[in-house]
């Protein structure tokens, strides 16, 4: 394919792999694939993303095999995400490469995981899984001869971190400079944000009602699932079970597809930016719900929290995640002797340079890396003489 032909597939605020900022170490440019390919591959390629198959999306990994993880959660953002892109004419493998890598960073035991750590981290700069996944990126994964981490494009780093205090941003060299100077990220990394929200309130209602733990009923009240629910019974009124389920969901996710790309297509017609630098000294992000949309959102966003995250069940895995990671990580803290020999050696290695503080961020890392089978074998191992935890 010519460059011509590319550049007529692409719109010009789009990010372009030729005009990349570039990688933290400079390497010839890739043969046969762009710069962009080329972070996508290494993600897949990476120890922190196969990771993600073991590690807690709602559900515990080993609670059931049908239940979403951090790695089918990646993918089916990744879905949405390039879909959106390629409908946009943005870059699809950049906007692939941020969709797969947003959640590397993330503890075992989803969020109940980054909320423990984060509070046994509190006294040492805190835990964020938007900056461990930066982390893991350009420090943590050892797999190349010439730099540590996967030296991706900046681009693709932007849009991994979505958020980020102004303290923490002051560390972080060029990435970090847009939440200084309040600029946008790239319109790729801005669609990819929204996908993960699409993806996970539509499939946690999935996983919700194929555990039983919410019923239809309930989702009725919910005007988006109620409307998208109506009109399957109404073309389909025999259906049952989760063919049912699986096509309300499907056709909600459809609809806020739809009304995100209309949206944003507005929204940048009305801005008419030529270039990407156009998309970034923007005041406001160009990619968005319309407002009617960004409500339903809210609605179920609030009602999961409510039912379903909060739901006793749940709550009870949550309880055990937090007495898991905050033991292994007070543990750890008080022998090192307990960690592997890899992690005893950066751990002493790091109170030499930077005392408790890094100390602390090397245990941090090792617990975070963690699948959730992993930390409850730790777990087992350190403290229960019976052999069970969950």
């Amino acid at each position: 394919m010519t460059d011509k032909k590319i550049n007529a597939n692409r719109a010009p605020y789009a990010a372009d792999p030729k005009q990349s900022k570039g990688r933290i170490f400079s390497e010839p440019a890739p043969t046969y694939r762009s710069e962009f390919q080329r972070d996508r591959d290494r993600i897949i390629h990476s120890t922190g993303f196969r990771r993600l198959e073991y590690k807690t999306q709602v559900f515990v990994n080993h609670e059931g095999d049908l239940y979403r993880t951090r790695l089918t959660h990646s993918l089916e953002v990744a879905q949405i995400a390039r879909s959106i892109s390629r409908t946009m004419l943005l870059d699809e493998d950049l906007t692939e490469a941020i969709a797969l890598a947003h959640d590397i960073g993330h503890t075992p035991f989803g969020h109940a995981g980054q909320d423990a750590l984060h509070a046994c981290m509190k006294e040492y700069g805190g835990f964020e899984h938007n900056l461990q996944s930066l982390r893991i990126l350009d420090i943590l994964e050892q797999n190349y001869a010439e730099f540590d981490g996967l030296n991706l494009c900046f681009e693709t780093r932007e849009g991994i971190l979505k958020h980020c205090s102004l303290k923490n941003a002051t560390k972080l060299g060029d990435v970090g400079q847009r939440f200084i100077e309040k600029k946008q990220a790239s319109l790729e990394a801005q669609l990819t944000n929204i996908a993960d929200q699409i993806a996970y309130n539509n499939h946690d209602i999935d996983d919700g009602l194929r555990s039983g733990l919410i019923n239809i009923e309930q989702m009725r009240e919910m005007q988006l699932f109620s409307t998208q629910y109506d009109k399957v019974m109404w073309k389909y009124p025999d259906l049952t079970g989760n063919r049912r389920v699986h096509e309300t969901i499907r056709r909600m996710i459809g609809e806020q597809v739809i009304d995100l790309v209309e949206t944003s297509r507005a929204k940048i017609a009305e801005v008419n930016p030529q270039t990407i630098d156009d998309v970034r000294n923007h005041t406001e992000q160009l990619i968005s719900f319309s407002d009617e949309m960004r409500n339903h959102n809210q609605e179920l966003k609030k009602f999961l929290r409510e039912n379903l995250y909060y739901h006793h069940k749940v709550y009870r895995m949550t309880r055990k995640a937090h007495q898991v990671i905050e033991s292994l990580f007070d543990v750890f803290m008080k022998d090192l002797r307990l960690l592997p020999p890899r992690h005893l050696t950066l751990a002493r290695e790091a109170l030499v340079e930077s005392g408790i503080i890094g100390q602390a961020r090397v245990i941090a890392d090792y617990v975070a890396g963690m699948t959730d089978r992993y930390a409850t074998n730790e777990y087992i191992r350190l403290f229960d003489v019976k052999g069970s935890v969950f």
